[in-house]
């Protein structure tokens, strides 16, 4: 009989949250720059606006969506979102259908175009993140693809728990 394994307990990669609060600030402003992302949507054939490719990426993941859900989860104005809608309905990547639950309302599903503007900008964004990453060992990008969604998740969790006093 072998003997009990010890319970793996997580340990930090650092007992100081600066290091990681410095590294996800770092992570934010990276993506939050404006002229990546104005490049990466001109290369996917997008309208420049943010909003349009995260709504796409919530229709994609879902059930024809109401357009009151994309403005919940990104925070932002119903008539940003609309005008959003829009531009993608224009471009043949989303469609307005009947909601079957409400006669008088629509909801938002792929069209032909969406999946393929959503592979654009997944293979386009994917480009840097093979590249940055390509000095690590098998088991540093193991490790990464583990940790790092988690982390994140992790802290999107306790955001969207609120922010204690």
């Amino acid at each position: 009989m072998s003997a009990p394994q010890p319970a793996v307990v997580p340990v930090p990669a650092s007992p100081d949250p600066v290091e990681t609060e410095r590294a996800l600030t770092r992570v934010t402003c990276l993506v939050g720059r404006v002229r990546q992302h104005e490049r990466l949507m001109a290369v996917a054939g997008l309208p420049p606006a943010r909003a349009a490719a995260a709504i796409l990426r919530h229709a994609a993941g879902s059930d024809p969506l109401r357009p009151g859900k994309p403005v919940a989860r990104l925070s932002v104005e119903a008539s940003h979102v609309t005008r959003q809608l829009g531009q993608l309905e224009k471009g043949g990547c989303v469609q307005r259908v009947p909601d079957p639950e409400d006669r008088r309302a629509r909801r938002v599903r792929l069209a032909e175009a969406g999946p393929i503007a959503i592979d654009r900008t997944r293979e386009v964004s994917l480009r840097s993140m093979r590249v940055a990453p390509a000095d690590r060992s098998p088991e540093g990008l193991r490790l990464l693809a583990e940790l790092f969604p988690r982390t994140v998740g992790d802290f999107v969790a306790r955001a969207e728990a609120g922010i204690e006093p």
